[in-house]
């Protein structure tokens, strides 16, 4: 592909930092949008009256649509060029967003949003990219402080955005919001990215894509179908996971074969890669699942407004603020195995708290326990994504970031399939109340009607019941996500196992050239 040229001098000059502007666009908005939504789920139970692991889809279907594009994002730039590809991109998740906001049943919403994640997912490994070749690779650094601005942002300003805009508007607009700024992003990129001639590239492993994708996507519908269904003899558990767990080993078995898969697993040769690989996806499936539930604990045992859970929430996000930075220097500079542990310490400190949630657990105690997981988190994940890169040859550099990069998306969707099963499943087993039925004639539970109460205190009026029944109802929703967050912390104590391999010693990396650093992949944002 033709090379832009590539200024020498260490300082961020006008030209790299207009088409930063750029970058920084399509990462606020898609960033943003990851997080807005995690305030909604509630939200969407009670709009589209469908349970919480039905609704979780709206987050799994998003990041399996990511996964996706991935590996696609490279082989497409160098097909049709970045910045057409680019511009697609943006148009794809702004067409998403709009169609998202005229959804009508929560099935509707979970395919606008897959059609979201396939342009969101491109923005970011493009606009690293696009990037790299504007200031070249001695100012990978200076440019990823750029692009850590709306990946640090995001966590605090997503839930207070999507709460705000929930209770002073309706939940349309965390959706809509995103018209105004994608048209600005596509008008901007049209005028400020610079042109590129696309050549043609290594082969795509469509048939991969074909076997992983649809494969993760069945087997985790097969998990989520559980709940309603009752047992796993039912077929619309067994079969989707049958099937899905087949195609995914079938992937596995292929994925030797062609020159260039769609997933390099003969990288999982490298020792270091791979302990990385699996602390990474077991933090993750454990940390990003569970971290789906905290506003839906406040929204639906609490009876906070969506703005205020927002809120509640953003003290985690402030504390990977103060030390995603932080453990971005000391990766350079001191084994990831001296330091993930104590961050993942803090992690395990702080989730305790969620263990034991009641109805009136002390939110000074709860904010407390958030800040504290924050500040573990912004010490684990980028110090152990670095740890799996940095020995990495340069020409395995491209396909091993891609290869992470997956996996951490993969594991969000497993977190969020798997922490929502386990909680519908707590929830229904609340006891129904004698004589009270929906309109549908189905048995309405204790635990239901408490939750429903939170957002909607008339609703007493329409079923009256003594208030100790709410309270016993309250009671057992909490205890339910007190359960669900046992499993999550549960997974966290296991990522202490892994996380004992990682190396403890310094070793000799290798450096980046020109070619390889422009393939790099920044890591995509996880809700």
């Amino acid at each position: 592909m033709t090379q832009q040229p590539v200024a020498t001098s260490d300082k961020l000059d006008a030209a790299v930092l207009k088409v930063a502007g750029v970058v920084v666009l399509g990462a606020i908005m898609s960033i943003l949008d990851v997080t807005v939504v995690s305030v909604a789920l509630p939200t969407f139970q009670s709009e589209f009256g469908a349970s919480y692991a039905r609704v979780a889809w709206t987050m799994t279907g998003y990041t399996l649509a990511l996964a996706t594009v991935i590996p696609l994002s490279g082989w497409a730039a160098d097909r049709f060029g970045t910045k057409r590809l680019y511009m697609v991109a943006l148009a794809l998740f702004t067409i998403g967003s709009a169609l998202c906001a005229t959804a009508d049943t929560i099935g509707q919403l979970i395919g606008y949003r897959v059609l979201q994640g396939l342009g969101g997912g491109m923005l970011m490994p493009l606009g690293m990219t696009i990037m790299t070749r504007a200031a070249g690779p001695n100012r990978i650094g200076r440019l990823m402080a750029v692009l850590g601005i709306p990946m640090l942002l995001g966590p605090i300003g997503g839930p207070i955005l999507g709460g705000w805009l929930i209770d002073t508007a309706s939940w349309h607009w965390i959706f809509l919001i995103n018209l105004p700024i994608g048209a600005v992003a596509l008008v901007y990129a049209l005028l400020a990215l610079p042109k590129d001639n696309p050549e043609p590239s290594e082969s795509f492993d469509f048939l991969g894509m074909l076997m992983l994708s649809p494969g993760l996507a069945l087997f985790l519908y097969g998990v989520s179908s559980l709940p309603e269904a009752g047992t796993f003899a039912d077929a619309e558990v067994w079969a989707p996971m049958l099937v899905g767990g087949m195609l995914v080993v079938g992937f596995v078995l292929y994925s030797f074969k062609p020159r260039h898969p769609l997933l390099d697993l003969r990288l999982f040769a490298n020792r270091r890669l791979t302990v990385a690989a699996v602390t990474l996806f077991v933090f993750i499936v454990a940390f990003m699942g569970a971290g789906l539930l905290f506003p839906s604990y406040f929204l639906q045992v609490r009876g906070e407004s969506t703005l205020a859970a927002g809120l509640l929430i953003a003290p985690q996000g402030i504390g990977a603020m103060i030390t995603m930075p932080v453990a971005g220097i000391l990766a350079d500079r001191v084994p990831v195995g001296r330091t993930v542990p104590f961050a993942l310490a803090l992690i395990v400190l702080g989730f305790f708290a969620f263990t034991q949630v009641d109805p009136h657990t002390s939110y000074w105690l709860l904010c407390g326990s958030l800040f504290v997981m924050g500040l573990g988190m912004g010490g684990t994940m980028m110090p152990i994504m670095t740890s799996a890169l940095k020995t990495l040859h340069a020409q395995e550099v491209a396909r091993g970031s891609t290869l992470v990069n997956i996996l951490q998306q993969i594991g969000g969707s497993v977190g969020a399939a798997v922490m929502s099963v386990i909680l519908t499943n707590e929830l229904n087993g609340s006891r129904p109340i004698p004589g009270v039925t929906d309109p549908s004639g189905k048995p309405i539970t204790e635990a239901w009607l408490a939750i429903t109460s939170q957002q909607q205190p008339d609703l007493t009026q329409q079923f009256p019941v003594e208030p100790s029944l709410i309270e016993r109802g309250l009671d057992f929703a909490a205890s339910s996500f007190a359960t669900t967050f046992w499993v999550g912390f549960a997974l966290v104590l296991a990522t202490f196992i892994p996380v004992a391999f990682l190396p403890r010693r310094r070793e000799p990396s290798h450096r980046l050239d020109d070619q390889q650093a422009e393939q790099f992949t920044t890591p995509v944002a996880i809700h």
